[in-house]
């Protein structure tokens, strides 16, 4: 059901897909875990895991059809296969989904704020704040959003979600990739209508 695949590292992929309604069709497992959502949450989440799935489907068959389990953390996981890591967002009616053996990963999807205060750009932005205050209020909070899914993107990755101070990762606007420690980071500008990021650590470490 992917829109697009796109390799952003070796081995390293991100797909794509539009959230319309509940798909017709779903493993059983994930239908399960649906017990008690809200019917717009529904929608949301199968349409992550179905994108998953088709992703695993071209890429990893093997584990297509595994059980999907949340660590602790949050991050998502098959049951009997912990070198995969993988990664799953959704927003502005767009689901994304990061799949790569060997790595962590983060995946974040964005759409800009209606709304968005100099406050906030300050706290995500600090020494480019009035680099970006300056655009129109339309770009701006277009950058703003860029820059915030670097961000969430990498502190997903890392497992440690809001925990990790996102806001403080530092990431110049208009850049479409760059490095936060050990992890790199890649934006999809040109490729996303959608402001939408993702990072990935070294090869050859545990995926979860």
């Amino acid at each position: 059901m992917h829109d697009r695949l796109i390799e952003v590292a070796e081995r390293t992929w991100v797909g794509t897909g539009a959230i319309e309604r509940v798909p017709d069709r779903a493993h059983p497992a994930d239908l399960a875990r649906t017990a008690g959502m809200p019917g717009w949450r529904v929608r949301e989440f199968l349409a992550g895991r179905n994108l998953l799935r088709s992703m695993l489907r071209e890429l990893h068959p093997e584990a297509a059809e595994l059980e999907v389990t949340a660590a602790g953390n949050g991050k998502p996981h098959l049951l009997g296969e912990r070198g995969l890591g993988m990664s799953v967002s959704h927003d502005s009616g767009v689901v994304a989904v990061c799949v790569a053996p060997g790595r962590r990963v983060g995946v974040d999807v964005q759409g800009p704020p209606e709304k968005l205060e100099r406050a906030l750009v300050r706290r995500c932005l600090r020494a480019y704040t009035d680099q970006v205050m300056q655009l129109p209020s339309a770009r701006r909070a277009l950058e703003f959003a860029w820059v915030w899914t670097v961000q969430e993107a990498c502190v997903k990755a890392t497992g440690e979600g809001i925990g990790g101070r996102p806001w403080a990762i530092d990431v110049p606007p208009g850049a479409a990739a760059g490095t936060w420690g050990e992890l790199r980071w890649v934006s999809l500008r040109g490729a996303s209508e959608v402001p939408l990021s993702c990072a990935f650590g070294p090869a050859g470490e545990e995926g979860t």
